[in-house]
C-alpha cells in the first residue's frame, strides 16, 4: 500500500458530509491519543528484507534440529506400541 499523505486525508475529509464530521473527529482524537502500540511479531518478521528472513528462518531450523535431536528417545518411546481400546466390550 502506498504512503498517505495528510493532503490526502484532508481531502477526503472535505467530501463528507457535516453529520458525519462528529464521528470522524472522535475517531481521529481517539487515534491521536493512544500510544504507539507494538506490533505483532509477524508483522515485524514480515517488515525485514528476504535475507533477513531466510537467516532468522534457518536459525530457527537449526534450533528445531538439535531440539529434536535431544528429544529422539523420549519421543520414540511415547510414539512405540501398539493402540489400546480401553473401552469395555
Amino acid at each position: 500500500m502506498e504512503a498517505i499523505t495528510y493532503t490526502q486525508v484532508q481531502q477526503l475529509v472535505e467530501k463528507l458530509p457535516e453529520t458525519k464530521l462528529p464521528l470522524v473527529y472522535r475517531f481521529l482524537l481517539e487515534l491521536a491519543d493512544k500510544d504507539v502500540e507494538p506490533q505483532s511479531p509477524q508483522a515485524d518478521f514480515m517488515r525485514l528484507s528476504p535475507e533477513e528472513r531466510h537467516q532468522l528462518l534457518s536459525e530457527q531450523a537449526e534450533q528445531m534440529k538439535a531440539h529434536y535431536e535431544q528429544t529422539a528417545d523420549e519421543r520414540t518411546e511415547w510414539q512405540a506400541g501398539d493402540f489400546i481400546d480401553e473401552r469395555e466390550s
